[in-house]
């Protein structure tokens, strides 16, 4: 289905005027505006909401949300725009709110390991404020995004191999329902058998359950040590290797990141670095003194057996910072090989016995196009990305990597891995759905049907209703 059949009317005068007596000046129907909150850091193509109410608490958040049930007028949550498959995009119009003024942080619950915050809170913030505690949150996706936006799309990162995702680190959430009732998801036990597990249903689904707008996350100690190293091989598949006898072997790394030939030359001309031109992994060790380097030496014999040339060493903050910086800039990095152009990025997960077999087949594939691409992954647990760099006016292209990216999520879920390791749904990914999920999609769309009867949550993403 087109985006364009989804479009509903524009929202009535009244409903505009009850935002506006609620909200003031922090409803805006500018173009401008309206046009920043319909797209993300995707190739898809933007679409804007009508208006744009700015909220500063969970009850405005459900006012906003009851006076659009009224109205049937689609909902949209805006966290900080970063997502990469059209997640935002208010592909029926509608009321965005933009969650970036909820950026409280709530309590830190230092002696559980825990923190409270509003839902436009970001990961640096959040750091930032836990400096001085010995604690910090290790879900790292790279761009500086909202836990809000983080929990709706079950975002994970470079540090998801040590201390998972945003599925395992949420502990509770507060929603605002389809018709404005406050829920919250469960209580800061650490575990619970009591009913439901409403928590795991609403982490990951993208807006179209609910709006999220407090959420209490799990705090970890800042290690005593921390050593990062890069090692470069001489194929793809002795780093794929080394990664997967790595993991086998129980050794306990905080982040294991594969970067092709590709990528690795674009992030020397980006960030100005100097390594050598190969597929290569960066690794990072967290632990005591003793426990890092005896995890380090472990991990340097496994890369020699299949043929790495040696550990580079970054391993004062300084190092360290840009060593991460680099790969965190790996995107712009690699859009910079081809100026003007657009990312296309996508990714897929397998089970890490059948990385090296998917990686292999899919730079077979690419090998054969002329788009250029780069491929990076948190293959530690089997996730890995492309991004094409495409020309968005040249239908050609966009076909092309089209075709590119439907093989490779055949390919992984042939290997019984799925669609998304991270990116999520949007409306990008909903077509691979039903391929992966059989009849469990009927299940979804039932859910969604009970908790948002007019549909007004997010419409067109997900699962098709």
């Amino acid at each position: 289905m087109p985006a364009s059949a989804l479009r509903r009317d524009p929202p009535e005068a009244s409903l505009l005027a009850a935002l506006r007596q609620l909200l003031g000046d922090r409803l805006s129907t500018s173009a401008v505006v309206c046009a920043h909150h319909g797209k993300d850091e995707s190739y898809h193509a933007p679409h804007a909401p009508d208006a744009v109410a700015f909220a500063h608490s969970t009850e405005e958040v459900a006012s906003i949300v009851k006076l659009c049930a009224n109205h049937k007028t689609p909902v949209i949550a805006f966290g900080a725009g970063t997502s990469l498959e059209g997640h935002v995009a208010a592909l029926a119009g509608g009321i965005c709110i933009d969650m970036s003024q909820m950026n409280r942080i709530i309590r830190v619950n230092a002696e559980d390991l825990d923190v409270s915050v509003e839902a436009g809170v970001t990961r640096k913030q959040l750091n930032e404020h836990l400096r001085d505690t010995g604690l910090f949150f290790p879900i790292d996706p790279g761009a500086d995004a909202s836990l809000g936006g983080m929990a709706a799309t079950r975002a994970s990162g470079t540090n998801a191999v040590r201390y998972g995702t945003m599925r395992e680190n949420v502990l509770t959430l507060t929603v605002v329902l389809a018709d404005g009732r406050v829920i919250r998801t469960a209580r800061r036990a650490r575990k619970s058998a009591a009913g439901y597990d409403l928590t795991r249903l609403f982490v990951g689904s993208e807006g179209t359950l609910g709006v999220i707008t407090e959420l209490t996350v799990r705090l970890y100690g800042i290690p005593e040590a921390e050593s990062a190293a890069v090692c470069a091989f001489p194929a793809i598949e002795g780093a794929v290797d080394t990664v997967i006898l790595t993991i086998q072997s129980g050794i306990p790394v905080a982040r294991i990141e594969l970067l092709d030939e590709s990528q690795i030359a674009a992030i020397n001309k980006y960030s100005k670095l100097d390594h050598k031109v190969a597929p290569t992994l960066f690794f990072e060790f967290h632990g005591t003194p003793t426990g890092v380097a005896e995890q380090a030496e472990a991990v340097k014999a496994i890369a020699g057996e299949f043929g790495s040339d040696g550990f580079r060493w970054a391993t004062t903050p300084e190092e360290r910072s840009k060593l991460w910086q680099a790969r965190h800039d790996a995107y712009y990095a690699a859009l910079a090989l081809r100026p003007g152009s657009k990312g296309f990025a996508t990714d897929v997960c397998v089970p890490i016995s059948r990385l090296a077999e998917c990686i292999s087949e899919t730079k077979r594939d690419l090998s054969r196009s002329p788009i250029p691409y780069a491929l990076v992954g948190h293959v530690g647990d089997g996730n890995f990305h492309l991004v094409f760099m495409i020309d968005p006016n040249r239908p050609a292209e966009v076909a092309e990597a089209c075709r590119l990216n439907d093989r490779m999520v055949a390919r992984a879920l042939a290997m019984e891995g799925t669609s998304t390791g991270e990116h999520g749904v949007g409306y990008g990914k909903m077509d691979f759905l039903i391929a992966e999920h059989g009849e469990a999609i009927e299940v979804m769309r039932a859910i969604k049907k009970a908790l948002d009867p007019d549909g007004i949550l997010n419409p067109g993403k997900i699962v098709r209703v």
